[in-house]
Order: C-alpha cells, then sequence, then structure tokens
C-alpha cells in the first residue's frame, strides 16, 4: 500500500490530459416581423322605416372602419363602387338594390361629403394612415341624394373594404 498511495497522490494532483482547454464559438438568433392589417367595419344604416314623402333629402349616415397595421406600416383604405354599380370603379353609380328597384347612394372621406371615397381611380380617393398596432377608427360618411320616385322596399349592397399595406 506504501507504493500505492504516492501514484494514487500523483494521479490526482495532474489534469486530465482531455480536459485541459475550452473552446467556444457563436451563433446567430433571427426573427422575421412582417407587415400585417385587418379591417373591420360596421353596416351604413340609412334608416329603417323612411317615408320617402315626409324625409328631407339628402339623408345622411355615417359608419366607422376598424383598422388594425402592425406598428409603422404605411396602409391605405379603398372602398369599391359596390356590388350594384356595374363595375368595381363605377363610383358615380352607387346603388343600394331590392329586387329591380334601385335607390342611389354615394360614400365619402369627409364629414362636408365633398370627396367621394373609392379605390383612387377616376374621381375618387382612398384613405392613408400608418399603423400603430391598435385599431384606428376611420369613418364612412353616407349620403341618399334623393328619394324621389322610390319604390317601398328593403335595399341593400355590398362594398369591399381593400386595405394596401
Amino acid at each position: 500500500m506504501k507504493k500505492l498511495l504516492p501514484l494514487l497522490l500523483t494521479a490526482l494532483s495532474c489534469p486530465l490530459s482531455g480536459w485541459a482547454g475550452t473552446a467556444s464559438n457563436s451563433f446567430q438568433v433571427t426573427a422575421t416581423v412582417t407587415s400585417s392589417c385587418t379591417v373591420s367595419g360596421t353596416t351604413l344604416n340609412f334608416g329603417a322605416s323612411i317615408d320617402p314623402l315626409a324625409a328631407s333629402v339628402p339623408l345622411d349616415a355615417t359608419s366607422t372602419l376598424s383598422v388594425v397595421c402592425t406598428n409603422t406600416t404605411p396602409y391605405t383604405v379603398a372602398l369599391n363602387a359596390g356590388a350594384n354599380a356595374g363595375g368595381p370603379a363605377n363610383f358615380s353609380a352607387r346603388a343600394m338594390k331590392s329586387g329591380v328597384h334601385s335607390l342611389g347612394y354615394q360614400l365619402y372621406l369627409d364629414a362636408g361629403r365633398a370627396t367621394v371615397w373609392g379605390d383612387g381611380t377616376a374621381s375618387s380617393s382612398t384613405s392613408a394612415g400608418t399603423g400603430t398596432g391598435s385599431t384606428q377608427t376611420l369613418t364612412i360618411y353616407g349620403r341618399l341624394p334623393s328619394l324621389a320616385n322610390v319604390v317601398p322596399g328593403s335595399y341593400t349592397d355590398t362594398v369591399t373594404v381593400t386595405v394596401s399595406y
């Protein structure tokens, strides 16, 4: 045992040759965040029981769009002419339908109802903004210019909203 003890102590005091150094390197950590937007809207309702003999025209109403875009994302909001206009850019012919009967209307960007809200072509404009990551509310200003010769019925149209970003 006397001969083994010095050998054992020597072995314990010497570093192992496989553990004599270190090595290091680095690696990248990445993420790609994309721009994104969502939009929703409320119904633009000119009224549930309009009496064309008693109502004063023009008849105005408003609706809202809620747009959420990622922070710092520039966007534009366009509206088509509606399903009954005879074409997606025929803004002067926006109309609601009840069967074969039509009721003309218009959508505007401003409360003064001077700038037609469309897709940016012809005589229409779009709304532009920059995303904040939170909901931004846009008002749609609608107008029924006339009720002359309107036939009683429930009139509807569908307008497509497009957010470009």
